[in-house]
């Protein structure tokens, strides 16, 4: 008889669950993945699908309402709220068929069990479901449990109308006026989004700015989008009550209260490890998350965690990531770290927002030594054409060219940062990346041309005018510089 019953037991099927435990199914691995609720995760049911569902439709909205800057009669649209949850549903279903569902894991010859999953024991784990209990053992176990909404602890916060992301998409009116809580990427998304679809938006914040984890200048770009569509901000004030009314609720600050319909709670998440009975397997918690290694192991060798659960950066591609680590170290047993250097996200507001690794401000914190090499989107011939030339792309960089980080703001932000982060990964300098040929007009071509300033700002005058003087030639040479 088999000492264990599997070899992996994943516990969560979301995104890092989902891609950890394909990824162990097929490489030979016997794995079950045990979810409580439903597979696929935030990213398909409550975050990622339905908000692009829900912000394109937005965006369709607003070209309708915007398009006579093409010399095309604008005229204000007209929404079936109703239609259009119903569109985002199934969009969400098709991606849960496609790939979340377990059939589609039984290919990867991966099992998959419905219930609450519990330590007896570092490898020992009690599902309970509706038929009751069993104890099953596994060689390792991967913990990727994710996270759910933060709700605020403000009086009156869970008697009020209330959305958070989980609550967001299921039904209900378009709000006259919708209250956001929370200026980070969510509620920057979502606020852009209603106020496309027709609803006054009021976003709030005990912080002095928005989107506190991206770079300032690109933050403020987007807020300023923002107002110009209408949306209104409060920052630098912390609500003292929420009460209901008849309306809806009434949101007391100290400037003066604010009648609303609906408000969205998008404050942060929480690291759902509350019912995982984690003493029993003397896992370490720290701030609230799962403690884990640069290779995400946690406190016990056998246990490995990945995605939201660790309180580490809460995105989808993130959490992928950290399955693969921890699978690669838990099954292939091949030593492999985290790329924390090559971390990108993006904000899906229009413009839109990208990162690759530190912020200008970030690198200063750190001392680092650096040069800032930046394109203005009105150079961008691509984006002329497209009548949007709002934003910039600002690349940090050693004297001799080795990218330190990419801020990124404008139209195709978020497309634009995945080829920084390859050439980042492959170790490429700014003077390849000048030397590749881009298609035109594309916006891809625009991060050709940031790695371009770097030539500009080092470009051997010196050395040239040898040259020209060696060869004969009679011409002058150009003072070249940086467009901004």
């Amino acid at each position: 008889m088999a000492r264990w019953d599997y070899d992996l037991l994943v516990l969560g099927g979301g995104a890092a669950g989902l891609t950890g435990a394909g990824m162990a199914g097929t490489l030979g691995a016997k794995t079950l993945l045990v979810e409580r609720h439903r597979l696929g995760g935030d990213c398909t049911w409550t975050g990622c699908i339905p908000s692009k569902a829900l912000l394109d439709a937005a965006h369709a909205a607003h070209q309708i309402r915007t398009a006579a800057r093409f010399g095309i009669a604008a005229s204000e649209p007209e929404l079936d709220y109703a239609a259009l949850l119903a569109h985002v549903h199934r969009i969400r279903e098709h991606v849960y068929e496609e790939a979340d569902s377990p059939e589609r894991l039984a290919r990867f010859s991966v099992e998959t069990a419905e219930g609450e999953a519990s330590f007896v024991e570092p490898r020992r784990i009690r599902i309970r479901d509706e038929a009751g209990e069993r104890v099953l053992s596994a060689r390792k176990v991967l913990v990727a449990t994710g996270a759910r909404p933060r709700l605020p602890t403000i009086p009156g916060a869970t008697e009020v109308p209330h959305w958070t992301s989980e609550t967001l998409f299921e039904g209900g009116e378009l709000p006259g006026h919708l209250v956001v809580l929370g200026a980070g990427p969510i509620g920057m998304e979502m606020a852009q989004a209603f106020r496309r679809l027709g609803s006054e938006v009021t976003v709030l914040s005990h912080g002095s700015r928005t989107l506190e984890g991206d770079d300032e200048a690109n933050a403020a770009i987007v807020q300023q989008a923002l107002e110009d569509e209408g949306v209104r901000f409060r920052l630098g004030e912390e609500p003292s009550a929420l009460e209901p009314t008849d309306r809806g609720l009434r949101v007391v600050l100290e400037s003066g209260a604010i009648e609303a319909d609906q408000i969205l709670y998008a404050i942060g998440r929480v690291a759902n490890v509350e019912d995982l009975q984690l003493p029993n397997a003397g896992l370490e918690v720290e701030r609230g998350a799962l403690r884990v290694s640069g290779r995400c192991q946690t406190s016990h060798r056998h246990v490995y965690a990945a995605g939201d659960v660790t309180g580490r950066a809460q995105l989808t591609h993130w959490a992928e990531h950290m399955g693969k680590t921890a699978i690669t170290n838990a099954i292939l047993k091949v030593p492999t770290w985290i790329d924390e250097g090559g971390l990108t996200w993006s904000t899906f507001t229009d413009p839109a927002i990208a990162q690759l690794g530190p912020t200008e401000q970030q690198l200063r914190e750190r001392d680092k030594r650096f040069e800032t090499h930046e394109l203005p989107y009105e150079l961008v011939d691509r984006a002329q054409a497209a009548a949007d030339t709002r934003g910039q792309i600002r690349v940090h960089a050693s004297r001799w060219g080795k990218i330190l980080g990419v801020s990124i703001v404008g139209a195709r932000a978020d497309d634009l940062i995945g080829s920084w982060a390859l050439a980042k990964k492959a170790g490429m300098r700014l003077s390849t990346i000048s030397s590749v040929v881009h298609p035109y007009p594309t916006y891809g071509l625009g991060n050709r041309r940031a790695a371009d300033q770097w030539f500009i700002r080092h470009f051997p005058a010196g050395l040239v005018r040898f040259y020209g003087r060696l060869l004969g030639y009679r011409g002058s040479i150009p003072e070249l510089t940086p467009p901004v």
